[in-house]
């Protein structure tokens, strides 16, 4: 297996654990692949929203553990909430360790402030039907589902993978203006807040842009997803990038594991929990 590579911060959004489309195995790949010294864990990790106790696959579990795997070792982990886990959301401020989850997270970085946030605040629907919402998310869980199944063939045949989603995003004019306003929004904010970088997840289009309004440079940031995209947010050495992931990149990579059931993964995550609160 190769070295690590060492990251100063990595931040993975919208996970969707406990969802059919979570591509829990090659986060997981990538996930043994860096080494951060800080994690933010930009919302949507957990979706509870969708969450069946009949689908809960050992990779979505491994990933968990290995989560904790670097809480226990006191890197500095931020738990930012979502829509889809908002339930976590009674726990802001619950901290232990270098462990904490919040609603937003604001990081200095190089001298420069970094506001982190989920982003579905800035949903309508979200503020006055969640009903609506909610009802679009089990929508764009069938289309993975969906997705899923016609990669499977194409893959059979010989064939290219494609994303029905990103289709139908990206050739909807209004989907496109929706992008449009949330990535506005959140630069608008942050510029009057002073801080140069806004980072966000929650609408699965990742992007770095810069901004300058009002004199002031800002720089938008959006993490993407680990259902269609496949991405994260690295910072290395006060440069921003984002890393797209490519599972033939790691054919090669061989990681020596006992396998072990749901159970026995949860029980020693359990130990290792209640090792961190007697430190």
């Amino acid at each position: 297996m190769s070295k690590s590579r060492a990251i100063d911060v990595v931040v993975i959004s919208d996970v969707h654990l406990g969802t059919y489309g979570c591509q829990a195995k090659e986060l997981l790949r990538y996930l043994k692949s860096i080494d951060p010294e800080v994690i933010v864990l930009n919302g949507d990790i957990i979706d509870i929203w969708q969450f069946n106790k009949r689908y809960w696959p050992k990779s979505h579990m491994k990933v968990i553990k290995y989560i904790l795997k670097w809480i226990v070792a006191g890197k500095e982990t931020h738990y930012i909430t979502g829509n889809h886990d908002e339930m976590l959301r009674k726990f802001k401020g619950f901290e232990i360790g270098n462990f904490k989850i919040s609603n937003k997270v604001i990081l200095k970085l190089d001298k420069e402030e970094a506001w982190f946030f989920h982003g579905d605040v800035f949903d309508v629907t979200m503020q006055y039907s969640k009903w609506l919402t909610r009802m679009g998310g089990v929508g764009y869980d069938f289309l993975i589902l969906l997705n899923s199944f016609i990669n499977f063939i194409l893959e059979k045949i010989g064939g290219n993978r494609m994303s029905l989603s990103k289709t139908i995003k990206n050739s909807v004019k209004g989907a496109v203006k929706y992008i449009n306003r949330f990535e506005k929004t959140a630069v608008e904010i942050a510029a009057s807040n002073g801080y140069k970088y806004v980072v966000c997840g929650h609408i699965h289009h990742p992007n770095i842009e810069q901004f300058q309004l009002n004199g002031k440079k800002v720089t938008y940031l959006n993490s993407g997803d680990w259902v269609e995209n496949l991405t994260a947010l690295e910072y290395v050495d006060a440069q921003w990038s984002i890393y797209t992931h490519n599972p033939t990149h790691f054919e090669e990579v061989v990681y020596t594991e006992v396998d072990k059931s749901n159970k026995e993964l949860f029980n020693e995550m359990l130990e290792e929990f209640n090792m961190m609160k007697k430190e």
